[in-house]
């Protein structure tokens, strides 16, 4: 009888498990319910799956570690538990020596794996392209961007998101916000400085973020795979209007780049944006300042 209700507890978390397997996953939930993924469309840019495949692989193993730990912990309750007629304590035993090897090894091998996994997907989604297409800086701002199209020789200047008096409270006018202007298919590098503080250039559909730190270039080499407009903020707290530090990222065709690009040449935008506008005057390399003659 004893051994029946131990088969029973034993099969509710496995058919549990096989009932969620032969169900079958939406490409979302493949993806960890992660944005940049649509049914039947390519992912937005080459790391995108990458990304998505290292944090669901993370969850399920998690899930799994989950599963077992609590129908170890359930088992115990139900078999272990005090029964009619039982008085005192238990058997105490203080040391299991098979069991505390287990617990110490396996999840030892869980850091590891995690550890190299992560090392082995950062270093390809890190690594800059020896000859990109296309090169770009960005230049975060209190509460702004900038953008060098280094190729191009053009650039554009933004302002921070702008309330929209005729929508709802707390709306803004889309039309207005910075808009980063990418070819679909091209190798980009995207060189990221700052004027001022910290900030950090996130594109939510690109699942990636990088910080923009004074005196210092990072860098973000991507290929976008599907053309369309995608939001971007800064996710570093960065001061009064960070949550207006907002920005667009449109993927369109080379036609369409270039002639998004031969505009800002006719309308003057010609040449590139440098430091001269920088708020930043300590940083390494900067001279100090020096006594005027004669005082």
């Amino acid at each position: 009888m004893r051994n029946n209700r131990r088969l029973r507890w034993a099969a509710i978390p496995i058919a549990a498990t096989l009932t969620i397997v032969l169900a079958g996953c939406t490409q979302a939930q493949q993806n960890g319910f992660l944005p940049g993924f649509q049914e039947g469309q390519s992912p937005v840019t080459n790391h995108t799956e990458r990304v998505s495949g290292l944090w669901t692989t993370s969850w399920i193993v998690l899930l799994i570690v989950g599963i077992i730990t609590w129908g170890l912990t359930l088992w115990a309750v139900v078999v272990y538990r005090r029964r009619k007629g039982q008085t005192g304590l238990p058997v105490q035993l203080r040391y299991n020596m098979p069991i505390e090897i287990f617990y110490t090894i396996v999840p030892l091998i869980l850091v590891l794996g995690f550890f190299a996994f992560t090392a082995r997907d950062q270093q390809a989604i890190e690594a800059r392209f020896d000859d990109p297409e296309v090169k770009i800086q960005v230049m975060g701002k209190q509460w702004a961007w900038d953008f060098n199209y280094v190729n191009e020789d053009v650039y554009y200047t933004g302002i921070q998101a702008q309330a929209d008096p005729e929508g709802a409270p707390g709306s803004i006018i889309e039309s207005e916000l910075p808009t980063l202007v990418l070819p679909v298919g091209k190798e980009i590098e995207i060189a990221l400085d700052s004027r001022d503080v910290i900030h950090s250039f996130w594109v939510i559909d690109f699942l990636y973020k990088k910080d923009m730190i004074p005196g210092k270039t990072n860098y973000m080499s991507v290929i976008p795979e599907r053309i369309g407009t995608y939001d971007g903020k800064c996710a570093e707290l960065c001061g009064e209007y960070h949550s207006q530090m907002l920005f667009k990222v449109k993927v369109v065709s080379e036609a369409d780049y270039i002639a998004y690009t031969d505009g800002l040449r006719a309308a003057g935008n010609v040449g590139q944006l440098g430091s001269e506008y920088d708020r930043n005057s300590n940083l390494p390399g900067t001279s100090a300042p020096t006594a005027q003659e004669g005082n």
